[in-house]
């Protein structure tokens, strides 16, 4: 499938966030490696020499900060990619979270499983996982991942609803009305919705939550950015 354009766009978001904002690290304080490793050791025990995949439905699929080795579009049944998990730094502030995805609870979900190259285990899954468990938003498991070539066994990273990072199911307009308003150190979250919208649809993926945010999100910053000029004018 040809990908469709999007309504949402970069330079609609650039124009709506064009002011830089400062890091906070008291909005959420992150695990050390130190305080990483036992889990991580816990989650790779006993599969010392098995293939090493990683299943990607959201910011992976588009920046997965780590060597690939092979990747095949695949379906995790149980789960549904939402956004779900409030995020008040790096894409948002305390005043103005925005969101990021996680998988929940029901449905499915079409992403990329990643093989990893061989080596060794725990040197090779130590970036993502500090990347994705650092925040206490996830909760990891390794899931059966159907590909068209068969299936594999992929690390994979769910919601984690005992955080008080989770939202729950809320509407696609209020979802749309926090990506909107927020903006992090790195960047705004209408940019990670953008990106993975734009990932998805590359690679034929049809995401109804995905399609339907980035079109109120658009109609959203539009409106933001008509209310500054008629302050200009206005002024």
């Amino acid at each position: 499938m040809a990908p469709r354009p999007l309504d949402l766009t970069l330079d609609l978001i650039r124009a709506a966030h064009a002011q830089p904002v400062a890091d906070d690290p008291t909005a959420l304080t992150v695990m050390t490696d130190e305080e990483l490793r036992p889990g991580l050791e816990e989650i790779v025990s006993g599969r010392e020499g098995a293939a090493v995949w990683v299943f990607a439905y959201g910011s992976l699929m588009w920046r997965p900060e780590f060597p690939v080795a092979e990747r095949r579009l695949g379906t995790v049944r149980g789960f549904h990619r939402r956004f779900c998990l409030l995020q008040r730094r790096f894409r948002g502030t305390p005043e103005a979270p925005g969101f990021v995805l996680a998988l929940d609870r029901g449905g499915l979900c079409r992403g990329v499983a990643f093989r990893l190259p061989d080596a060794q285990i725990r040197e090779a899954l130590m970036p993502v996982w500090r990347r994705e468990m650092r925040g206490r938003g996830y909760v990891a498991r390794w899931l059966p991942v159907r590909t068209e070539e068969g299936t594999v066994s992929a690390l994979t990273f769910l919601a984690n609803r005992a955080n008080d990072r989770y939202a729950g199911r809320l509407p696609d307009a209020e979802i749309a009305d926090k990506i909107a308003a927020a903006c992090g150190h790195t960047g705004p979250s209408a940019e990670y919705l953008y990106r993975t919208v734009e990932a998805c649809e590359a690679l034929g993926i049809r995401d109804r939550h995905l399609w339907s945010l980035q079109a109120l999100v658009a109609e959203r910053l539009a409106e933001r950015l008509a209310a500054r000029l008629r302050e200009r004018v206005g002024g």
